[in-house]
Order: structure tokens, then C-alpha cells, then sequence
């Protein structure tokens, strides 16, 4: 019986193949690739016997044990969820942690019922390898311009604008800041990476010269750069945006109010106003000692009548006054403290087509 191996991991990067992962639930959800599905060959509990089994006893006596956990019944069942699967996304590959037994085993018995699928050689553990690799060589050998700002500049709006660049703040699900998480969780952090490493792979695949960064903290959230790709990244020069506040104000009631809501709807329904005040506060309680007391208790008053007037007209006048005021007494002068710090050279200042005329003067191909 043929059964196909490969190992090219470019082509999966640059296609963003759909992959199906054979691994237990818990070794999923630790990490995995883009585009990937699980559907496991074995349960965390019958991985966790298997495994005990493999180490008292050797390989023979596993996949026995394995066959009598499976039986003919979970046999079909598993083949019917992979087929369905395959039904959506026929150019899917398969793999398992080593690309061993299970991923072959898994390949087999769709082979009986006339399904061809390629695995992966090597497995997660050959693909992940690749693209840790691939992150170091990328941001080693690329040059980069680094965008920075001031909190609510429209950096991100920039960054969307290009074709050279990559949102390092889309890829952690995190803006960065005390404020800047989202109703949905981030991603693991081997998820993180792997989609940097994706985003990377891509973006040299279109052969620019210089790669567009946001000027972030080695922390997004809880995801982290890796440090040797983070210095790689700083070594660049900085270009910073400059927007005037009160469309600051704007942009920040946009994504952090208005878009922000959207999001909590979609998750708790009508819960979601009084789950989003909460959380705001929590986040508010964490700057506390930052803001002295004095402003804290001020911009929690200002936050609580905007909240509670929420609906009613006047209430976007409360919440551009509390963002300007956060602006202006806690984020401009923490940024500009930064950026004073900073050894990252300044190559260019100015508002947002100047910008975006800076780059794209530098967005050469090679």
C-alpha cells in the first residue's frame, strides 16, 4: 500500500495548506498551525494509556492496547469525521507529533475507504522546527522601519494600508496596552509564533526590501516576541506617526468602545455592556497606583457616568473626555519617556499620508 510523505513545508506556508492534526485534544491545544483542524486518532485519556503502555512495554503491546480502545465502531466513527473533513478541504495533509505510527495508521484506513492523503514527514515536531528556523533566518537577514506613536495614532490603520508590513498586534489578539485586550482569549503562545513565522515566510515570498513593524514591547498581552527575532526587529529605523488628539480620541473610542462592544455582543449577548464595564474597570484598577489616587478615582467617575449613560447622545462626549484625559496625563507622557530611552534611530516624523509616502519611497523589491 502506497502511503505519500512530504516535507514541503514552503509550499503549506505560502498556500496556507488546510492540515489535519491526528494528536490528542491536549497537544492541540498547546499548539498547532495555521489552517489546521483536530480531529484526534486517539483521546487525551486513551493517549495517556497508550503512552504508559508504550514506555512499560514497548511498541507492540501500545498498538495493541491502542486497537482494543479504538474498536471497529470508533474506527468508523473516526473515519467518517476525517472523511467529512476531507470532503471540504481534499488538499489537506495530515499529521501527527513525530509523524509515526498515528498519523500513518490514521493515513491507512483512509487508504481502505479510497481516500489519498499525504502526511507530513516528520510530523509537528519536523514542521515546527522549520518554522522556528525560518523566523530567525528572516528577521536576521531583513530590514526593517519601525512604526511608533503615540497611543491612538493610527498605527495599525497605517499598517493596513501597506502590502510590506505585518500586525504583530492581529497575530497576539492584543493591542499592547493596559486597555488593549479583546473579548476573545489570545492565542497560545506556539500559535503565536507559528503564525509570525507564517506571516514572515510570506512576506519574504514577495521579495520587498524593508518589512514594516509597529514599535512594540517585547510583550504583546501575554504572547512574547522571542528575543534574538525581537532584536533582529529593533534594529531598524523608527518612523513616528504624528496625529493631533483629538483624533486620537476618535480612533481610540472607535476601536476601544464602539468596536470593542461589538465584539462582547458576540460573545455574551446582553450581557455584554455590564461584562465590558467590568473588565474596563478591572483594567483600571491595574493603573491604579500609576494614575495616584486622585486621577484614578476621577477617571473612574468619568467612566462609570459615560457607562451608565451608555445609549443616550451625549454619552461619546464622556467617553472622549475620559480617553483624552487617559491620553494625555497617563499614555503620552509614559510613550514619550520610551521613545526618549529608545536607542532606535529616529528616521522620520510626520502625519499619516507623509508617512505613508515615506514608505512605500522605500517599498523596493528585490
Amino acid at each position: 500500500m502506497s502511503l505519500h510523505l512530504s516535507d514541503d513545508f514552503l509550499s503549506i506556508v505560502l498556500n496556507e495548506t488546510p492540515l489535519l492534526d491526528v494528536r490528542a485534544s491536549v497537544e492541540f491545544e498547546k499548539g498547532a498551525f495555521v489552517n489546521t483542524t483536530n480531529l484526534p486518532i486517539l483521546n487525551d485519556e486513551e493517549r495517556t494509556l497508550v503512552g504508559t503502555k508504550y514506555k512499560q512495554e514497548g511498541n507492540a503491546a501500545a498498538v495493541q492496547l491502542a486497537e482494543s480502545l479504538i474498536k471497529e465502531e470508533g474506527k468508523k466513527k473516526r473515519v467518517a469525521a476525517w472523511k467529512e473533513y476531507l470532503s471540504k478541504n481534499p488538499d489537506a495533509k495530515l499529521y501527527c507529533f513525530r509523524g509515526g505510527q498515528r498519523s500513518q495508521i490514521s493515513q491507512q484506513w483512509l487508504k481502505e475507504v479510497g481516500i489519498d492523503i499525504t502526511r507530513l514527514k516528520g510530523g509537528y515536531k519536523a514542521f515546527r522546527n522549520f518554522l522556528m528556523q525560518q523566523t530567525q533566518d528572516i528577521s536576521a537577514s531583513t530590514q526593517t522601519l519601525i512604526l511608533g506613536g503615540r497611543t491612538g495614532s493610527g498605527k495599525t490603520i497605517l499598517l493596513n494600508k501597506l502590502d510590506n508590513s505585518i500586525d504583530l498586534e492581529a497575530i497576539a489578539n492584543h493591542r499592547g496596552s493596559s486597555f488593549g485586550g479583546f473579548a476573545n482569549a489570545q492565542p497560545s503562545q506556539i500559535d503565536f509564533e507559528n503564525e509570525l513565522a507564517y506571516k514572515l515566510i510570506q512576506f519574504n515570498h514577495k521579495k520587498f526590501n524593508k518589512l514594516v513593524l509597529e514599535h512594540e514591547s517585547h510583550n504583546i498581552g501575554r504572547a512574547f516576541i522571542p528575543k534574538p527575532v525581537y532584536n533582529n526587529f529593533m534594529q531598524g529605523g523608527l518612523i513616528l506617526l504624528q496625529t493631533p488628539m483629538e483624533i486620537r480620541a476618535k480612533i481610540i473610542y472607535e476601536e476601544y468602545v464602539v468596536l470593542e462592544l461589538k465584539e462582547y455582543e458576540k460573545i455574551y449577548g446582553d450581557k455584554a455592556l455590564s461584562v465590558w464595564v467590568d473588565n474596563v474597570k478591572q483594567r483600571l484598577n491595574k493603573i491604579q497606583k500609576r494614575l495616584g489616587s486622585e486621577f484614578y478615582i476621577r477617571l473612574m467617575k468619568l467612566f462609570e457616568d459615560a457607562s451608565a449613560k451608555h445609549g443616550l447622545v451625549e454619552v461619546k462626549t464622556l467617553y472622549l473626555e475620559w480617553i483624552t484625559l487617559l491620553l494625555r496625563h497617563y499614555y503620552d507622557p509614559m510613550y514619550d519617556y520610551q521613545i526618549k530611552k529608545s536607542s532606535i534611530p529616529i528616521v522620520f516624523k510626520g502625519a499619516q499620508k507623509e508617512v505613508l509616502d515615506f514608505i512605500k519611497s522605500k517599498e523596493i523589491k528585490i
